[in-house]
């Protein structure tokens, strides 16, 4: 079996193999043979070894055959394994790159949210897929207040006032139902303790204080955490999002049955899933690839989403990526979603 030292990692040789398929197949969709790859590529061998080669893919989960063709598809696992360990990366040219740093420093001059719209009509113009972009949230949310009040069924509802005037109140599911004094207490301890700090430095500093002293606690001190760090969740139904050319991605094959558009422009239209999708990226260093099923959406699954935070002061304000299709061009796409992400953050910070 084409297999390094029977790690179940594909050979050198099924390696080339593997990107040539992934990248023939995202030319058209359409399965690919050992014969295409024998005939169009520079791998100099037999359409009998390819196909060897091929098999033992299929053994391993890479590729498939789907229905009873002749040739092989890419697999979630295989195109994995491609963006991990064997993706190639082309960024745009230098025009490309010049006319966009050119937009987004014009319209970083402007309006956030018309700076999201244009980043979002660039990505989608130099990918042709859909293009989306988060509105920048403040760089700097201050906590100043926090309110509990009990609820029936073990909700409470937090009013959390941050920064000068904005007021948030948010319902939180608890494990237990709370009297008016725990609350209060709850409350108090909050109030005392972080009022005037970040926000999201509040989250991370009570979280911690759980972990690291759960073992000293007394109940009612846990309890208050536990309710805090419900309340300073991240407000993922704030956040606002520009999505361009989302009707591209009819252009596509395998995207234009109407069942699946009508599902996957339900999941535009609503956001909220989408938007759960994007707030995982926002911890990344850099680029993230949720590939088909791994966004754990049923309706996504034939879909990819390569995104990435971009950043005010060293600090995460929002989110960019492109969705469209499994079989995208990732060598290209993701070094787009790269340099964007930073052109983005740096028309940004230009308006400090």
């Amino acid at each position: 079996m084409a297999t390094d030292n029977d790690s179940g990692q594909p050979s050198e040789r099924a390696r080339e193999i593997l990107r040539a398929l992934i990248q023939h197949y995202a030319l058209d969709g359409q399965p690919v043979g050992s014969r295409t790859l024998s005939r169009n590529t520079n791998l100099a061998l037999s359409p009998a070894t390819i196909r060897n080669v091929m098999a033992d893919l299929e053994d391993l989960g890479f590729i498939a055959a789907p229905h009873t063709s002749a040739g092989r598809v890419p697999t979630v696992k295989g195109y994995r394994f491609f963006v991990d360990s064997l993706v190639k990366l082309k960024p745009p040219g230098g025009r490309d790159l010049k006319l966009l740093q050119h937009q987004l420093e014009e319209e970083g001059n402007t309006d956030a949210k018309v700076l999201a719209a244009t980043a979002s009509e660039a990505l989608s113009s130099l990918t042709s897929m859909a293009g989306v972009v988060t509105v920048p949230r403040a760089a700097h949310a201050q906590f100043r207040q926090v309110e509990f009040l009990p609820l029936s069924d073990q909700r409470v509802l937090a009013i959390l006032v941050i920064n000068d005037a904005e007021v948030q109140n948010r319902i939180l599911h608890v494990e237990r139902d709370y009297s008016v004094e725990e609350l209060r207490r709850a409350a108090n301890y909050l109030n005392e303790e972080f009022a005037g700090h970040d926000l999201r430095r509040v989250r991370q500093a009570v979280v911690g204080r759980l972990s690291d002293t759960r073992q000293s606690m007394n109940e009612l001190m846990i309890d208050t955490v536990r309710i805090a760090e419900k309340a300073l969740e991240p407000d993922v139904a704030r956040t606002e999002f520009v999505l361009s050319g989302e009707t591209k991605l009819m252009d596509f094959q395998e995207l234009s049955d109407i069942e699946t558009l009508r599902h996957l422009f339900d999941v535009f239209n609503q956001q909220r899933d989408l938007l759960y999708l994007l707030d995982r990226s926002i911890a990344a260093n850099g680029v993230q690839i949720f590939i088909g099923e791994e966004s754990g959406y049923e309706v996504m699954d034939g879909v990819s989403l390569v995104s990435a935070p971009y950043r005010v002061d060293n600090e995460v304000v929002g989110v960019l990526g492109v969705i469209g299709p499994t079989r995208m061009a990732y060598e290209r796409v993701i070094p787009i979603v790269d340099i964007t992400a930073r052109l983005v953050g740096a028309a940004l910070n230009s308006q400090e």
